[in-house]
């Protein structure tokens, strides 16, 4: 498994149980959660949970969600990454490749997310050799529907969540294993 992404401004590391901290500060804020079922973060230990879950991606599947740090003062901006969906299903789909990323809300804007985006599709593509990337985004949020669209993902559909909640379905066939 990779160790460390880098892009101009950023790098991305697998997560620590060391980051627990900084998750829970950045999860703790429900603005982080507008687009994301509503429900903060309440303690430190749900977010040691969260790494222990993508720790154990790591090794089941050699990927996952990486801590994303700006390169000038090492500080935790959120999370980014290639994820491998085996353990639920999300709008009929199991067993796929999954884009996604979360930021602390202070570094909202600064187009981080679009940054640490095409860098992860580029090693996704051209050294995974993922033939399919996939990503979702709440219907609502503006900010993460355009960041998808910008990178290259195509729209495909809107779907409802278990609950009903309107979610917009993204793909991108990788171009390099085009016939």
């Amino acid at each position: 498994m990779i160790q460390r992404l880098e892009t101009e401004r950023l790098y991305m590391r697998p997560f620590k149980i060391s980051d627990a901290a900084d998750m829970f500060a950045m999860d703790a804020n429900p603005n982080v959660h507008k687009y994301l079922w509503q429900q903060p973060t309440l303690e430190l230990e749900e977010s040691v949970k969260v790494i222990e879950y993508i720790l154990g991606q790591y090794e089941r599947n050699q990927i996952g969600r990486f801590a994303t740090f700006l390169k000038e003062t090492n500080e935790f901006i959120g999370w980014t990454g290639i994820k491998y969906i085996d353990d639920h299903v999300e709008n009929g789909n199991t067993n796929f490749f999954d884009y996604g990323y979360r930021l602390v809300e202070k570094h909202w804007g600064k187009g981080y997310a679009t940054e640490a985006s095409i860098a992860w599709l580029e090693y996704g593509f051209e050294t995974l050799k993922i033939p399919v990337m996939n990503a979702y985004a709440h219907k609502e949020n503006g900010a993460s529907n355009r960041i998808l669209q910008k990178i290259g993902l195509k729209f495909k559909e809107t779907y409802p969540d278990k609950d009903g909640v309107p979610w917009n379905w993204y793909a991108l066939e990788n171009p390099n294993l085009q016939p």
